[in-house]
C-alpha cells in the first residue's frame, strides 16, 4: 500500500461520500482526515472529484466581484463629477477666531484656490480609482498602426527634403 493513504477499511466510506457527491474538503471533515490524504487515498483506489461545479462556482464568483468593482467605480466617478462641479458653484468659507472666538464666514462665487487644489485633487484620485478598478478596453491595432504610418510618412517627407536640398547645392 503506498505511503499516506488511510487504512483500507476506511476505503468504503470514502467510496460511499463520493458517491453522494461529496467535494474532497467535505469528505476531509466529515471523515476527519487530511485533504492530502483523501486525495492520495482517491487517487489510489481510482476516485476522481468533479472540479467543474468548483469552476463554474469560481466563474461564479469572479463575475460577482466585476459587477461589485464596476459599482464601486461609479461611485468614485459620480465622486469625481461632483467634485469638479462644486469648483465653480458657490462656496462658503467661514473660521472661528480671535480672542471671544467669534465665527466669521464669507461666501464666493467659486471654490478658492485652496478648495479648488482639494476638489480638484479628489476627481483626479477618484477618476484614477476608476481606471484601476475597470481600466480602459485596450487600443486597437489599428491606433497603432495609424501612428507607425504618420511617423513613417514624417519620415519620407524630411528625406525628400533633404534629397532635394542635396540635389540644389550639387547644381
Amino acid at each position: 500500500m503506498p505511503k499516506d493513504v488511510m487504512a483500507e477499511d476506511k476505503w468504503p466510506e470514502l467510496r460511499e461520500l463520493h458517491a453522494l457527491g461529496m467535494g474532497r474538503n467535505e469528505i476531509s471533515r466529515e471523515m476527519g482526515i487530511t485533504n492530502s490524504v483523501i486525495s492520495r487515498t482517491a487517487a489510489h483506489i481510482g476516485l476522481t472529484f468533479d472540479r467543474s461545479k468548483i469552476r463554474a462556482a469560481s466563474e461564479a464568483r469572479a463575475a460577482d466581484l466585476e459587477e461589485r468593482r464596476s459599482l464601486i467605480a461609479e461611485q468614485f466617478m459620480t465622486i469625481a463629477e461632483d467634485s469638479l462641479r462644486r469648483i465653480y458653484e458657490p462656496t462658503t468659507v467661514f473660521s472661528f477666531g480671535g480672542k471671544d472666538n467669534d465665527y466669521n464666514e464669507h461666501e464666493f462665487p467659486e471654490a478658492p484656490n485652496a478648495d479648488r487644489k482639494a476638489l480638484i485633487t479628489a476627481a483626479a484620485i477618484a477618476v484614477d480609482k476608476v481606471l484601476k478598478l475597470v481600466p480602459p478596453a485596450e487600443a486597437s491595432g489599428l491606433d497603432s498602426a495609424k501612428s507607425m504610418l504618420g511617423s513613417l510618412g514624417d519620415a519620407l517627407a524630411r528625406y525628400s527634403r533633404e534629397q532635394d536640398e542635396t540635389e540644389d547645392d550639387e547644381a
